[in-house]
């Protein structure tokens, strides 16, 4: 998956979305399956776009949607 350049690390790997080498995304496909976490994903996208230009940076905001995008179409 292609790095998003604008506040990457906030993007692809924050750290509060991880506990030693275990990021969150990983845990929960570990524990809820595949199939919910491609939902997940679809959400986050739908949620990002819904508070585009009204929370972060929307550059930041843009980037997490092609990051969940990126990661549905991965667990396809």
């Amino acid at each position: 998956m292609k790095e998003f350049k604008v506040g990457s690390e906030m993007v692809n790997h924050p750290s509060h979305y991880n506990q030693g080498d275990i990021e969150c995304i990983d845990a929960m496909i570990a524990a809820k399956g595949i199939d919910k976490v491609r939902a997940f994903c679809e959400c986050s996208v739908f949620k990002y776009d819904w508070r585009l230009g009204h929370k972060d940076n929307e550059e930041q905001e843009v980037g997490k949607m092609k990051w969940y995008l990126d990661k549905y179409l991965e667990l396809k």
